[in-house]
C-alpha cells in the first residue's frame, strides 16, 4: 500500500507555471471540499444522539441508504468505471467497506462501556495510526507530520479529556474505542490506495454496499431493531445519510487522493469540536469552555501537517 501521489503532474509540453497553477487550483478545491466534509461528519454525533434507534441500526441504514442513492448513478452513468476497477481495486474497496463496518461495530458499543469523552479521545487516535502504518509500509513521514499529528490529538484531549478507569468493563470499552481508531486508519489508507486508480463514485458504491451488508449481519446477530421507527426518526436517519455519509464520507474519499491520508485523517479531528459547536446550536448543549482553544490547537496541528506536505512537493 503506497501513499497517493499528486494528480496534477505536468503533461508533456505543459508550461511549468501553468502546471503549478493547475495544481494549486486543484488543492484549493480539495481543501474547500475537505471543509464541507468535516462539517458533514461533524453532524454525525448530534444527529445520532437525537435519533431514537439502535446505534448499529443507524450505522446500517446510513450506509444502505447511501448505497441505494448511489446505485442508479453507479450502475447506469458510471457502470464503465465499475467494470474498469479490476479485481484488485474491487477487493480493496470491499476490504475498506468491511473495515469501516468494523469501525462502527467497535466504536458504538464502546460508548456504552466507558465514558463518551474517553471513547471519543481514544477513537480519534486515527491520524497516529495512519502515520505509524505509513512508516511500517516503508514511508518516512517528515518530522512536521509527527509533530502536527501529536499536536492535533492533544487538541482533542483538551476538549474531551481522557479518564482511564480500572473497571474491567470500562477498560474493555477503552480497548474497543482504541481499536475503532485503528480501523478508521485502515479505512482511510485503503481508500487512498483505491482512489489512485478508481473514481470516487465507483469506490464509494462498492465500499458502502459492503459496509451495509456487514452491518446488516451485525444487526441480525445482536438483535438490533431495523424498523418500527416513527417518521421523525426516519427523517433524521435520512438527514444523517445525506449530510454525514454522502457529503461527509464521500467527500473525504474524494479529497484523500490529492491531499493524502495524513492530511485528511488529521483534519478529521476537527469533527470533535465541530460536533460540540453544532450540538450547542442545535441541541442547546452548552459547549465546554475548552472547545475554542481545542479548535485552535487542532488547526495548528493540521497546519503543520499541511506545511510538511507542501515542503515535500517543492
Amino acid at each position: 500500500m503506497t501513499a497517493p501521489q499528486s494528480t496534477s503532474a505536468a503533461l508533456p509540453g505543459t508550461h511549468p507555471a501553468a502546471a503549478q497553477g493547475a495544481e494549486a487550483a486543484s488543492r484549493g478545491t480539495d481543501f474547500t471540499l475537505l471543509a464541507v466534509a468535516i462539517a458533514g461528519v461533524s453532524m454525525s454525533a448530534p444527529l445520532i444522539a437525537a435519533t431514537a434507534a439502535p446505534a448499529l441500526a443507524i450505522a446500517f441504514w446510513r450506509n444502505a441508504m447511501a448505497a441505494g442513492v448511489l446505485s442508479p448513478v453507479a450502475l447506469w452513468r458510471h457502470r464503465g468505471e465499475l467494470r474498469r476497477m479490476g479485481r484488485r481495486s474491487l477487493a480493496l474497496s470491499g476490504c475498506a467497506g468491511a473495515v469501516l463496518a468494523l469501525h462502527f461495530g467497535l466504536w458504538l458499543p464502546s460508548l456504552t462501556m466507558t465514558s463518551v469523552a474517553t471513547s471519543t479521545a481514544l477513537c480519534t487516535t486515527t491520524p497516529i495510526w495512519t502515520t505509524l502504518i505509513l512508516r511500517m509500509r516503508g514511508h518516512r513521514p517528515p518530522g512536521l507530520v509527527w509533530a502536527g499529528t501529536a499536536l492535533a490529538v492533544v487538541g482533542v484531549l483538551i476538549l474531551t479529556g481522557i479518564d482511564m478507569s480500572t473497571d474491567t468493563r470500562a477498560l474493555a470499552g477503552d480497548a474497543l474505542a482504541l481499536a475503532a481508531g485503528l480501523a478508521a486508519a485502515g479505512y482511510m489508507l485503503l481508500g487512498a490506495e483505491v482512489r489512485r486508480t478508481a473514481t470516487t463514485t465507483a469506490y464509494t458504491y462498492v465500499c458502502y454496499s459492503t459496509t451495509a451488508v456487514v452491518l446488516l449481519g451485525a444487526c441480525l446477530v445482536s438483535g438490533s431493531a431495523l424498523g418500527g421507527y416513527d417518521g421523525r426518526t426516519w427523517l433524521k436517519i435520512a438527514a444523517l445519510t445525506v449530510v454525514a455519509q454522502l457529503l461527509g464520507h464521500s467527500l473525504l474519499n474524494r479529497v484523500v487522493r490529492g491531499l493524502g491520508p495524513s492530511t485528511t485523517s488529521t483534519a478529521i479531528l476537527l469533527e470533535t469540536p465541530g460536533a460540540a459547536l453544532i450540538a450547542a446550536l442545535w441541541l442547546g448543549q452548552t459547549p465546554p469552555a475548552a472547545a475554542y482553544p481545542a479548535l485552535g490547537v487542532i488547526l495548528a496541528g493540521l497546519a503543520l501537517v499541511i506545511l510538511a506536505d507542501r515542503r515535500k512537493r517543492v
